[in-house]
Protein backbone atom coordinates (compact mmCIF):
# COMPACT_ATOMS: atom_id res chain seq x y z
CA UNK A 1 0.00 0.00 0.00
CA UNK A 2 1.18 3.39 -1.07
CA UNK A 3 0.13 6.94 -0.14
CA UNK A 4 0.09 9.66 -2.68
CA UNK A 5 -0.04 13.12 -1.92
CA UNK A 6 -1.42 15.92 -4.80
CA UNK A 7 -1.58 19.42 -4.46
CA UNK A 8 -4.88 20.60 -5.26
CA UNK A 9 -5.92 23.30 -7.15
CA UNK A 10 -8.27 24.94 -5.62
CA UNK A 11 -10.30 23.48 -2.65
CA UNK A 12 -14.04 24.42 -3.30
CA UNK A 13 -15.82 26.85 -0.12
CA UNK A 14 -17.84 24.20 0.77
CA UNK A 15 -15.04 21.09 1.20
CA UNK A 16 -12.92 24.24 3.64
CA UNK A 17 -16.14 24.42 5.55
CA UNK A 18 -16.83 20.87 5.88
CA UNK A 19 -13.19 20.34 6.55
CA UNK A 20 -12.84 22.92 9.32
CA UNK A 21 -16.11 22.03 11.42
CA UNK A 22 -15.06 18.23 11.06
CA UNK A 23 -11.40 19.37 12.51
CA UNK A 24 -13.41 22.11 15.02
CA UNK A 25 -15.05 19.30 16.19
CA UNK A 26 -12.15 16.60 16.48
CA UNK A 27 -10.24 19.46 18.50
CA UNK A 28 -13.37 19.12 20.95
CA UNK A 29 -13.09 15.14 21.26
CA UNK A 30 -9.26 15.72 22.00
CA UNK A 31 -10.06 17.90 24.88
CA UNK A 32 -12.94 15.98 25.89
CA UNK A 33 -10.01 13.45 26.79
CA UNK A 34 -8.36 15.79 29.84
CA UNK A 35 -12.00 17.12 30.45
CA UNK A 36 -12.75 13.70 32.00
CA UNK A 37 -9.46 12.87 32.66
CA UNK A 38 -10.29 16.02 36.01
CA UNK A 39 -13.57 14.21 36.26
CA UNK A 40 -16.12 16.36 34.67
CA UNK A 41 -18.65 15.84 31.94
CA UNK A 42 -17.16 17.39 28.77
CA UNK A 43 -20.65 17.77 27.58
CA UNK A 44 -21.67 19.87 30.40
CA UNK A 45 -18.50 22.06 29.97
CA UNK A 46 -19.25 22.85 26.19
CA UNK A 47 -22.62 23.71 27.15
CA UNK A 48 -21.70 25.79 29.84
CA UNK A 49 -19.27 27.69 27.70
CA UNK A 50 -21.71 28.21 24.98
CA UNK A 51 -24.20 29.14 27.18
CA UNK A 52 -22.05 32.09 29.11
CA UNK A 53 -20.70 33.36 26.09
CA UNK A 54 -23.45 32.93 23.37
CA UNK A 55 -26.95 32.57 24.70
CA UNK A 56 -26.97 35.94 27.15
CA UNK A 57 -27.19 39.83 26.21
CA UNK A 58 -24.21 40.28 28.38
CA UNK A 59 -22.58 37.18 27.45
CA UNK A 60 -22.44 38.09 23.68
CA UNK A 61 -21.37 41.16 24.33
CA UNK A 62 -18.25 40.26 26.41
CA UNK A 63 -17.20 37.83 23.85
CA UNK A 64 -17.38 40.91 21.65
CA UNK A 65 -14.88 43.17 23.38
CA UNK A 66 -12.68 39.86 24.42
CA UNK A 67 -12.54 39.16 20.52
CA UNK A 68 -11.75 43.13 19.29
CA UNK A 69 -8.41 42.75 19.68
CA UNK A 70 -8.27 39.84 18.23
CA UNK A 71 -9.94 41.11 14.67
CA UNK A 72 -7.09 43.69 14.55
CA UNK A 73 -4.62 40.64 14.93
CA UNK A 74 -6.49 38.46 12.71
CA UNK A 75 -7.06 41.38 9.92
CA UNK A 76 -3.03 42.12 10.38
CA UNK A 77 -2.16 38.67 9.67
CA UNK A 78 -4.70 38.46 6.83
CA UNK A 79 -3.08 41.77 4.53
CA UNK A 80 0.46 40.07 4.79
CA UNK A 81 -0.62 36.75 3.67
CA UNK A 82 -2.49 38.34 0.61
CA UNK A 83 1.18 38.88 -0.49
CA UNK A 84 2.48 35.42 0.47
CA UNK A 85 4.01 37.58 3.46
CA UNK A 86 4.56 36.15 6.98
CA UNK A 87 3.98 38.30 9.87
CA UNK A 88 4.24 36.50 12.84
CA UNK A 89 4.85 39.69 15.03
CA UNK A 90 1.61 40.80 15.56
CA UNK A 91 2.06 40.36 18.62
CA UNK A 92 5.03 42.44 19.51
CA UNK A 93 3.91 45.09 17.05
CA UNK A 94 0.34 44.95 19.59
CA UNK A 95 2.61 45.71 22.01
CA UNK A 96 4.92 48.46 20.69
CA UNK A 97 1.38 50.21 19.91
CA UNK A 98 0.66 49.86 22.82
CA UNK A 99 3.58 51.50 24.66
CA UNK A 100 3.59 54.66 21.79
CA UNK A 101 -0.13 54.89 22.35
CA UNK A 102 -0.56 54.40 25.60
CA UNK A 103 2.61 56.77 26.52
CA UNK A 104 1.32 59.45 24.43
CA UNK A 105 -2.05 59.13 26.86
CA UNK A 106 -0.53 58.86 30.48
CA UNK A 107 2.49 61.82 29.58
CA UNK A 108 1.41 63.92 26.80
CA UNK A 109 0.84 67.24 26.77
CA UNK A 110 -2.94 68.79 27.30
CA UNK A 111 -5.05 69.40 24.82
CA UNK A 112 -8.61 68.79 23.45
CA UNK A 113 -9.64 65.45 23.96
CA UNK A 114 -10.77 64.83 20.74
CA UNK A 115 -7.11 65.26 18.75
CA UNK A 116 -5.49 63.88 21.71
CA UNK A 117 -7.66 60.74 21.60
CA UNK A 118 -6.95 60.89 17.35
CA UNK A 119 -3.11 61.26 18.16
CA UNK A 120 -3.26 58.47 20.74
CA UNK A 121 -4.74 55.97 17.18
CA UNK A 122 -2.36 57.39 14.70
CA UNK A 123 0.40 56.66 17.55
CA UNK A 124 -0.45 53.14 18.20
CA UNK A 125 -0.27 52.02 14.33
CA UNK A 126 2.61 54.43 13.99
CA UNK A 127 4.21 51.80 16.41
CA UNK A 128 3.26 48.89 14.98
CA UNK A 129 4.25 49.90 11.74
CA UNK A 130 7.73 51.01 12.76
CA UNK A 131 8.46 47.29 14.49
CA UNK A 132 7.14 45.56 11.64
CA UNK A 133 9.24 47.93 8.85
CA UNK A 134 12.27 46.84 10.64
CA UNK A 135 11.63 42.85 9.09
CA UNK A 136 10.17 44.62 5.74
CA UNK A 137 13.18 46.54 5.43
CA UNK A 138 15.59 43.66 5.81
CA UNK A 139 13.30 41.09 3.81
CA UNK A 140 12.60 43.97 0.48
CA UNK A 141 16.82 44.70 0.36
CA UNK A 142 18.62 41.70 1.81
CA UNK A 143 15.39 38.95 1.25
CA UNK A 144 16.14 38.03 5.04
CA UNK A 145 13.02 35.51 6.37
CA UNK A 146 10.54 37.62 7.58
CA UNK A 147 8.73 35.02 9.92
CA UNK A 148 12.06 34.73 11.53
CA UNK A 149 12.63 38.53 12.24
CA UNK A 150 9.18 39.16 13.05
CA UNK A 151 8.84 36.35 15.64
CA UNK A 152 12.24 37.14 17.42
CA UNK A 153 11.03 40.84 17.04
CA UNK A 154 7.89 39.93 19.72
CA UNK A 155 10.11 38.72 22.40
CA UNK A 156 11.89 42.55 22.55
CA UNK A 157 8.80 44.22 22.28
CA UNK A 158 7.24 42.10 25.01
CA UNK A 159 10.25 42.31 26.97
CA UNK A 160 10.03 45.90 26.59
CA UNK A 161 6.65 46.34 28.32
CA UNK A 162 7.70 44.38 31.22
CA UNK A 163 10.55 46.88 31.74
CA UNK A 164 8.31 49.85 31.38
CA UNK A 165 5.46 48.09 33.76
CA UNK A 166 8.11 46.84 36.22
CA UNK A 167 10.24 49.69 36.00
CA UNK A 168 9.27 53.73 35.06
CA UNK A 169 5.81 53.51 33.95
CA UNK A 170 4.93 51.70 37.31
CA UNK A 171 1.87 52.84 39.42
CA UNK A 172 2.68 54.52 42.34
CA UNK A 173 -0.26 53.12 43.90
CA UNK A 174 -0.38 49.55 43.34
CA UNK A 175 2.42 46.84 43.50
CA UNK A 176 0.81 44.77 40.86
CA UNK A 177 2.84 45.61 37.51
CA UNK A 178 0.73 48.29 35.75
CA UNK A 179 0.71 51.74 34.44
CA UNK A 180 -1.75 54.68 35.94
CA UNK A 181 -4.92 54.83 34.01
CA UNK A 182 -4.75 56.70 30.64
CA UNK A 183 -7.32 60.02 32.07
CA UNK A 184 -11.24 59.04 32.13
CA UNK A 185 -11.92 61.48 29.69
CA UNK A 186 -9.90 59.65 26.86
CA UNK A 187 -11.69 56.23 27.42
CA UNK A 188 -13.63 55.38 24.40
CA UNK A 189 -17.31 55.38 25.00
CA UNK A 190 -19.50 52.03 24.67
CA UNK A 191 -22.12 51.59 22.34
CA UNK A 192 -25.17 53.29 23.81
CA UNK A 193 -26.53 51.14 26.52
CA UNK A 194 -24.19 47.99 25.86
CA UNK A 195 -21.55 47.10 26.71
CA UNK A 196 -19.60 46.91 23.74
CA UNK A 197 -17.32 49.42 23.38
CA UNK A 198 -17.31 51.94 19.89
CA UNK A 199 -14.20 50.32 18.55
CA UNK A 200 -15.35 47.55 17.81
CA UNK A 201 -17.32 49.80 14.75
CA UNK A 202 -13.49 50.28 13.94
CA UNK A 203 -13.20 47.08 13.75
CA UNK A 204 -15.78 46.24 11.37
CA UNK A 205 -15.14 50.13 9.23
CA UNK A 206 -11.43 48.67 8.89
CA UNK A 207 -12.62 45.33 7.77
CA UNK A 208 -14.93 46.30 5.00
CA UNK A 209 -12.70 48.93 3.78
CA UNK A 210 -10.24 45.72 3.08
CA UNK A 211 -12.26 43.80 2.03
CA UNK A 212 -13.27 46.53 -0.63
CA UNK A 213 -8.96 47.26 -1.32
CA UNK A 214 -8.54 43.88 -1.81
CA UNK A 215 -11.36 43.57 -4.47
CA UNK A 216 -11.83 46.82 -6.37
CA UNK A 217 -8.45 48.64 -5.70
CA UNK A 218 -5.74 48.94 -7.77
CA UNK A 219 -3.14 48.33 -4.81
CA UNK A 220 -5.00 45.13 -4.08
CA UNK A 221 -4.42 44.05 -7.73
CA UNK A 222 -0.93 44.31 -7.58
CA UNK A 223 -1.31 42.99 -4.55
CA UNK A 224 -2.57 40.06 -5.45
CA UNK A 225 -0.37 40.41 -8.73
CA UNK A 226 2.89 40.10 -6.74
CA UNK A 227 1.87 37.37 -4.47
CA UNK A 228 0.97 35.19 -7.70
CA UNK A 229 4.36 35.65 -9.29
CA UNK A 230 7.09 38.45 -8.48
CA UNK A 231 8.62 38.14 -12.08
CA UNK A 232 5.45 39.11 -13.92
CA UNK A 233 4.77 41.86 -11.36
CA UNK A 234 8.47 43.38 -12.10
CA UNK A 235 7.68 42.88 -15.08
CA UNK A 236 4.54 45.05 -15.61
CA UNK A 237 6.52 47.46 -13.65
CA UNK A 238 5.53 47.40 -10.14
CA UNK A 239 8.19 47.96 -7.51
CA UNK A 240 7.90 44.34 -5.39
CA UNK A 241 10.46 45.66 -2.91
CA UNK A 242 8.40 48.92 -2.34
CA UNK A 243 4.59 46.81 -1.83
CA UNK A 244 7.18 44.82 0.35
CA UNK A 245 7.52 47.64 2.79
CA UNK A 246 4.28 48.89 2.21
CA UNK A 247 2.59 45.78 3.43
CA UNK A 248 4.34 44.53 6.13
CA UNK A 249 4.37 48.25 7.65
CA UNK A 250 0.45 48.28 6.94
CA UNK A 251 0.56 44.83 8.31
CA UNK A 252 2.16 46.18 11.77
CA UNK A 253 -0.16 49.03 11.89
CA UNK A 254 -3.31 47.43 11.86
CA UNK A 255 -1.77 44.72 14.72
CA UNK A 256 -1.08 48.27 16.54
CA UNK A 257 -4.36 49.40 16.50
CA UNK A 258 -4.87 46.54 18.43
CA UNK A 259 -2.49 48.17 21.39
CA UNK A 260 -5.35 51.27 20.87
CA UNK A 261 -8.56 48.86 21.03
CA UNK A 262 -7.21 47.27 24.57
CA UNK A 263 -6.15 50.82 26.21
CA UNK A 264 -8.43 53.17 25.57
CA UNK A 265 -10.90 51.21 24.72
CA UNK A 266 -11.15 48.13 27.37
CA UNK A 267 -8.54 47.78 30.25
CA UNK A 268 -7.18 51.66 29.74
CA UNK A 269 -4.08 50.98 30.90
CA UNK A 270 -0.54 49.52 30.41
CA UNK A 271 0.07 46.23 32.41
CA UNK A 272 2.67 43.42 31.41
CA UNK A 273 1.99 40.46 28.87
CA UNK A 274 -0.65 42.96 27.76
CA UNK A 275 -1.27 41.26 23.83
CA UNK A 276 -1.41 38.18 25.61
CA UNK A 277 -1.15 36.02 22.82
CA UNK A 278 -3.61 37.84 20.87
CA UNK A 279 -0.96 37.50 18.36
CA UNK A 280 -0.73 34.46 18.09
CA UNK A 281 -4.29 33.14 18.25
CA UNK A 282 -5.00 36.16 14.93
CA UNK A 283 -2.58 33.54 12.88
CA UNK A 284 -5.13 31.08 13.66
CA UNK A 285 -7.94 33.17 13.06
CA UNK A 286 -6.69 34.53 9.49
CA UNK A 287 -6.00 30.89 8.43
CA UNK A 288 -9.54 29.37 10.00
CA UNK A 289 -11.23 32.83 8.09
CA UNK A 290 -9.39 31.86 4.63
CA UNK A 291 -8.41 35.67 5.07
CA UNK A 292 -11.67 37.29 4.49
CA UNK A 293 -12.06 40.16 6.90
CA UNK A 294 -15.73 40.26 7.45
CA UNK A 295 -15.14 36.09 8.43
CA UNK A 296 -12.12 37.36 10.37
CA UNK A 297 -14.40 39.81 12.87
CA UNK A 298 -16.92 36.81 13.19
CA UNK A 299 -14.32 33.89 13.75
CA UNK A 300 -12.80 35.95 16.41
CA UNK A 301 -15.65 36.69 18.16
CA UNK A 302 -16.00 33.01 18.50
CA UNK A 303 -12.59 32.69 19.81
CA UNK A 304 -13.36 35.91 22.10
CA UNK A 305 -16.50 33.29 23.27
CA UNK A 306 -13.54 30.71 24.58
CA UNK A 307 -11.90 33.29 26.46
CA UNK A 308 -14.99 34.49 27.74
CA UNK A 309 -15.80 31.33 29.41
CA UNK A 310 -12.83 31.00 31.12
CA UNK A 311 -14.72 32.39 34.04
CA UNK A 312 -17.80 30.03 33.69
CA UNK A 313 -15.61 27.05 34.21
CA UNK A 314 -14.11 28.00 37.49
CA UNK A 315 -17.23 28.16 38.77
CA UNK A 316 -17.46 24.67 37.87
CA UNK A 317 -14.50 24.15 39.68
CA UNK A 318 -13.07 23.28 36.51
CA UNK A 319 -9.04 24.83 36.10
CA UNK A 320 -9.75 27.62 34.07
CA UNK A 321 -6.72 26.50 32.31
CA UNK A 322 -8.98 24.24 30.65
CA UNK A 323 -10.48 26.88 28.25
CA UNK A 324 -6.89 27.61 27.13
CA UNK A 325 -6.52 24.09 26.32
CA UNK A 326 -9.52 24.06 24.14
CA UNK A 327 -8.77 26.81 22.26
CA UNK A 328 -5.19 25.59 21.57
CA UNK A 329 -6.49 22.47 20.82
CA UNK A 330 -9.19 23.61 18.41
CA UNK A 331 -6.38 26.14 16.59
CA UNK A 332 -3.86 22.45 16.51
CA UNK A 333 -6.81 20.61 14.97
CA UNK A 334 -7.53 23.02 12.76
CA UNK A 335 -4.16 23.99 10.78
CA UNK A 336 -4.18 20.11 10.48
CA UNK A 337 -7.23 20.07 8.87
CA UNK A 338 -5.37 22.75 6.84
CA UNK A 339 -3.53 20.03 4.75
CA UNK A 340 -6.15 18.50 3.74
CA UNK A 341 -7.84 21.58 2.17
CA UNK A 342 -4.62 21.78 0.37
CA UNK A 343 -3.88 18.54 -0.72
CA UNK A 344 -5.63 14.84 -1.87
CA UNK A 345 -4.71 11.84 0.32
CA UNK A 346 -5.08 8.84 -1.90
CA UNK A 347 -4.09 5.09 -1.39
CA UNK A 348 -3.20 3.18 -4.05
CA UNK A 349 -1.78 -0.53 -3.85
CA UNK A 350 1.87 -1.12 -3.79
CA UNK A 351 3.89 -1.86 -7.34
CA UNK A 352 4.53 -5.40 -6.57
CA UNK A 353 0.54 -5.88 -5.82
CA UNK A 354 -0.33 -3.87 -8.41
CA UNK A 355 1.48 -6.72 -10.70
CA UNK A 356 -0.42 -9.58 -9.04
CA UNK A 357 -3.58 -8.35 -9.30
CA UNK A 358 -2.87 -7.50 -13.31
CA UNK A 359 -1.92 -10.97 -13.60
CA UNK A 360 -4.85 -12.36 -11.91
CA UNK A 361 -7.03 -10.58 -13.88
CA UNK A 362 -4.88 -11.44 -17.67
CA UNK A 363 -5.35 -15.59 -15.52
CA UNK A 364 -9.30 -15.05 -15.16
CA UNK A 365 -9.72 -13.81 -18.88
Amino acid sequence: MSILVEKRHVASVPRRLVTTILFVLLGLAFSSIFIIAKGFNPLTVFGKMVSYSFLGASGIESSIMAGTPLMFCGLSVALAFKMNLNNIGAEGQYAMGAILGGGFALFGPDMPVALKIALMLILCALGGAIWAMIAAILKALWDVNETIVTLLLNYIALLFLDYLCYGPWMAKSQTSPNTERIPKEMFLPNIGDSGVNSVFIFALLLALVMLLCFKYSTVGYQIEMIKNSKQTAEYAGINVKKYIVFVLATSGAIAGLAGFAQVAGIVHRLQTRLPGGSGYTGIVIAYLSQFNPIVIIVVSILFGGLINSSAVVQIMGVPSQIATMIQGSIMIFVIAGEFFNRYRVTFRPSAKKSAILLEGEKAHD
